[in-house]
């Protein structure tokens, strides 16, 4: 028996890292038979067959999954956003914070195209990165032309499990061949009607960057919080969060309750009008998805 790490899935095959030598493993039935799909990241144990293939036997229990892409135990997620094409979108970087904090996944927030934005969007996307800095987050903005940028972002991902994520178009595919041009992964040009990348990653991959891993994924425009309850939600909000333990109610939920911290550092200016506002677009959400039945 074997251990190793699953770092690509493909066609059917798990491909298992173990001892810098890769294995092209198949699941047992008995996760078809339990519903576990094995994930890339996960940390396997798999019998190895005389034509050095496989059988993945167990799979060790995860520190945290997601769902799309499908990959676990990830340790850093490179949020990236773009100044323009596309423009860069507060709300789309929150669902991704909201996500990232659920899963307990560190977030970094990197940001490119500025040599291709006017100087309005510049002083507005500064604007945005020190109200992001404020509540503790590292934004960088990165050239991917530029030598020391490179160095720079490769410094990111040193022990880091690190997973990319944003819109499609921001140049994440982009991100990963200028930092390892023998990656050669297949990006997208923008649709200038949409002003969205085509689709361009087939699968998700653990890629060794320097001395970490790195998973291209597939870039999308929305994600839900399925696995996110309304009492919950706040606390994936940095700030709502330092807030909420000062409110009366201890089930606040932040909407209509009476002495609520969280409006009134809203109203103070404590807490930014947008964020508040990104806060109650996903409580609705949550609110208004539909109920999940269990076949228990």
């Amino acid at each position: 028996m074997a251990e190793g790490r699953i770092i690509k899935a493909l066609s059917g095959f798990y491909y298992v890292q173990s001892d810098n030598k890769i294995f092209a493993c198949k699941g047992r039935g008995v996760f078809r038979n339990k519903k576990i799909t094995p994930l890339v990241g996960d940390y396997v144990t798999f019998d190895i067959t005389e034509n050095e293939e496989g059988y993945i036997q167990n799979i060790k229990p995860r520190s945290n999954e997601l769902v799309r892409p499908p990959i676990a135990n990830i340790t850093q997620a490179i949020i990236v956003n773009a100044v323009c094409q596309p423009t860069f979108s507060p709300l789309l970087l929150d669902r991704f914070l909201v996500i990232v904090e659920a899963k307990q996944i560190h977030p970094m927030i990197i940001v490119t195209k500025k040599d291709l934005a006017t100087e309005a969007e510049i002083e507005t996307m500064i604007e945005y990165k020190a109200d992001y800095e404020s509540l503790g987050y590292t934004i960088e903005f990165v050239s991917l032309i530029e030598d020391d940028d490179l160095t720079k972002i490769r410094s990111f991902f040193q022990e880091e499990t690190t997973v990319l994520m944003g819109q499609s178009g921001v140049g994440k595919s982009t991100l990963l061949n200028a930092v390892e041009p023998e990656f050669k992964i297949e990006t997208g040009e923008i649709s200038t009607s949409l002003g969205r990348g085509k689709h361009t990653t087939r699968h998700v991959e653990l890629w060794a960057v320097d001395n970490g891993l790195v998973a291209d994924t597939p870039g999308f425009s929305s994600i839900d919080f399925t696995n996110i309850e309304t009492e919950e939600l706040s606390n994936y909000f940095v700030e709502i969060r330092e807030k909420s333990i000062h409110c009366k109610f201890r089930s606040c939920v932040h909407v209509k309750e009476p002495h609520c911290a969280v409006k009134q550092a809203v109203e103070a200016g404590e807490i930014k009008q947008y964020r508040y506002n990104h806060y109650l677009q996903f409580l609705q959400e949550i609110i208004e998805r539909k109920p999940r039945y269990s076949n228990d």
